[in-house]
């Protein structure tokens, strides 16, 4: 079980909000050999006590719908669901039969253990390292990803000198076309090679 600690806050009333997962411990009999250690195979959340209109996990749109026949307006005040990290709280019920469970389903409740096992194998491990910040991503790694993008810079900058170059000789050979006053008899200079 996994509890969550809230200090008293203006969105609800819960102190501490819990998320219950099922573990199966060792293999279907059907399948032996897939055994790959445990595994979640249902979870359960709790029940938060939002405070009034301070539910985060909804929201509350409203449309304007014409009639029709009359032309009266009217609105028309309708409640959908609002992505939120206290949605957790609430996962889908996982039916007996597993046929039963259809895509959409089928993919929160895989999200949701996804989620599960990520915090059983690489957050609760580490908690202590987390607290203390010492879990933190190294700086050396972003140094380096800092040098990869110098070295590239460089790069970058010998192929534009190479081009200013090249643009700066073209530039010589039509001034020299345009000095030699049109003699027919001088051979034209090379063209410019386009990279």
């Amino acid at each position: 079980m996994l509890e969550f600690h809230f200090e008293p806050n203006d969105y609800f009333t819960n102190t501490v909000l819990t998320k219950h997962y099922d573990l199966r411990c060792k293999p279907v009999e059907t399948d032996i050999f897939g055994f790959e250690g445990p595994e979640i195979v249902k979870s359960k959340g709790c029940t938060i006590d939002w405070k009034k209109n301070k539910n985060v996990t909804v929201k509350t749109i409203k449309k304007k719908q014409k009639h029709k026949a009359r032309g009266a307006v009217r609105t028309v005040t309708k409640t959908v669901t609002n992505d939120s990290f206290f949605n957790f709280f609430s996962p889908p019920a996982v039916p007996e039969n597993e046929d039963e469970l259809d895509e959409e389903t089928q993919t929160i409740l895989n999200n949701d253990f996804e989620v599960g096992n990520l915090i059983k194998d690489r957050i609760i491990p580490h908690a202590v390292l987390f607290f203390t910040g010492e879990n933190l991503v190294d700086d050396d790694f972003d140094e380096e990803d800092e040098d990869d993008e110098d070295e590239y810079d460089e790069d970058e900058d010998e192929e534009d000198e190479d081009d200013d170059v090249n643009d700066h000789q073209c530039l010589n050979r039509k001034k020299s076309r345009g000095q030699s006053g049109g003699n027919s008899q001088q051979q034209p200079p090379p063209e410019c090679k386009q990279q």
